[in-house]
């Protein structure tokens, strides 16, 4: 039978761990799975949770930190150095498998040993609010060519992946390494592109893998949207320096992630702009930054109709702001609700 290490690393979030374990160890039968709960140096009562939890199932076991050592490192303890099953999983303390998970990706993963990685769709919930039901029956699953895929996420320049629902081949993990401590926040999309680098991707369609729990202390609350995009960015061009000649036309994948950024980010001057003048602001320090941003990515900037519809907001008068911002703003609703349909639909189908 063929073997899953799920990698739980854990920062305060003792009031999950039990919850995350028992959807690994209870729900996942027809499985070999061990379990890692890595406690980095947290100050609540998380080492003692994994302690106790360890101690009642031999398939788990616990470290703690004494010292606090970061996500990006804690994550590559776990995969680099402790995983040592055929397919592996790196799941956050806060976060649960939906029944049936592992089964699942691992039998897509047995199929097709070009395969490095396998994911599905994840189930979002708020903190208190009850489950949502999953869908464990699926229509089947798509395998597609690593490098189509890749070239998908740097034409969206978006990450279509949360993180639970994926399943690793370890050995390929091993191989192209693990988390850059230079992406804090866009590691995962880079590590999912870099597999795509070298192998084939596989999606299980109409299935619900993973939940993701949304709360207060989520670490991408932490992150504003200009440091999002300059971290997906960052991703995209880290992914080049370092498979770039494995690539077929590494240039064409710059350009296109670039001038992807540089017109989301002015549609979002645009935004701030008109947000600005309604509010009576006299600073518009937010868009200029997003422009900024926006013409460091792709110089020829000022040539995108975004700008020219940027152009539009600053040149009519401040008093007529208030009535016009209605239409500009949903205009970019609309664009930003498309562009993020159709992203979903070529990540999952």
């Amino acid at each position: 039978m063929t073997s899953v290490s799920v990698v739980i690393p854990c920062y305060n979030y003792g009031h999950f761990l039990a919850d995350a374990v028992a959807s690994v160890l209870d729900d996942q039968g027809g499985v070999d799975v061990g379990v890692l709960i890595i406690d980095d140096a947290s100050t609540d009562d998380s080492a003692e949770v994994a302690a106790m939890i360890a101690a009642r199932d031999r398939r788990v076991r616990a470290v703690i930190h004494p010292a606090n050592i970061g996500h990006v490192a804690t994550f590559n303890e776990g995969l680099l150095e402790w995983a040592d099953a055929d397919y592996c999983v790196l799941m956050s303390a806060d976060d649960r498998l939906t029944p049936g998970a592992l089964r699942r990706a691992r039998d897509l993963l047995d199929a097709y040993p070009g395969v490095g990685f396998v994911y599905g769709h994840p189930l979002y919930f708020r903190d208190g609010a009850a489950l949502p039901r999953p869908r464990t029956s699926g229509r089947g699953w798509s395998v597609w060519p690593g490098h189509w895929w890749l070239e998908r996420r740097f034409r969206e320049a978006q990450n279509c992946i949360t993180a639970p629902e994926v399943v690793m081949r370890t050995s390929l993990l091993k191989r192209v390494g693990g988390f850059d401590p230079r992406l804090p926040h866009a590691g995962d999309m880079e590590m999912w592109m870099r597999l795509a680098a070298h192998s084939d991707v596989g999606y299980l369609r109409g299935v619900d893998q993973a939940y993701y729990r949304i709360h207060s202390q989520n670490m991408r609350k932490s992150y504003t949207p200009l440091m999002e995009m300059r971290q997906r960015r960052l991703a995209c061009e880290t992914l080049l320096e370092r498979c770039g000649e494995q690539l077929p036309d590494p240039g064409r994948l710059a350009d296109l992630v670039h001038r992807k950024l540089a017109r989301e980010a002015l549609w979002s001057a645009a935004r701030a702009h008109a947000r600005a003048h309604a509010r009576g602001d006299a600073g518009q320090s937010a868009a200029a930054e997003y422009v900024a941003f926006a013409f460091d990515c792709w110089p020829e900037a000022g040539s995108l109709p975004e700008y020219q519809a940027l152009r539009w907001c600053r040149d009519i008068s401040p008093r007529i702001i208030p009535y016009v911002q209605p239409f500009v703003l949903s205009a970019a609703a609309r664009k930003a609700k498309w562009w993020a349909r159709r992203s979903w639909r070529l990540a999952w189908y």
